[in-house]
């Protein structure tokens, strides 16, 4: 269902006018819709869900990451985490705004390159899924934070094999 359509030669979001919110709130402004929202996340999570092939050992659905990097509204997020998203974060800010929102620890990634060590500490100490090591440096750096923790990290290594 589009919950974005044109009723007498305006267009409303979920059956609101978005010219009576730019009155209201002015311009320029954005205008998210929480069902199109979730309908787009069910509609990729049950596609997902339906291949056995992307099922984990135990049989769990596959984890379905939003790349916070696309829009780190709140309302946004916490639409998500309703529906049981997870986030992909590249920072400790990321981290604990996705926390903030009601993503759950189990279900945040941190990937991207730059990660300190205090970043990563902060990663492990509040429980997330994984961090995404990009090179071999970091980790080492990650093994180093992970033992001062006397902590054990869930991680996979991203490779980059440098095809043309």
């Amino acid at each position: 269902m589009n919950h974005f359509e044109i009723k007498d030669a305006e267009l409303h979001c979920e059956g609101v006018s978005l010219k009576a919110i730019a009155e209201a709130v002015g311009t320029p402004t954005y205008v998210y819709s929480s069902a199109t929202l979730e309908r787009h996340y069910n509609v990729f999570f049950d596609a997902l869900s339906a291949q056995p092939a992307l099922k984990s050992p135990k049989g769990e659905a596959p984890l379905v990451a939003y790349a916070m990097k696309a829009n780190s509204n709140m309302g946004v997020l916490a639409t998500l985490a309703a529906q049981g998203c997870g986030a992909d974060t590249v920072s400790e800010g990321e981290i604990r705004k996705a926390l903030k929102a009601g993503i759950p620890a189990e279900k945040i990634v941190f990937s991207g390159v730059g990660k300190t060590d205090d970043e990563m500490a902060f990663a492990l100490k509040a429980g997330i899924y994984q961090l995404n090591v990009e090179s071999r440096p970091e980790l080492d750096r990650l093994a180093k934070v992970a033992a001062s923790l006397n902590m054990v990290a869930s991680f996979v290594i991203r490779i980059n094999p440098g095809v043309g």
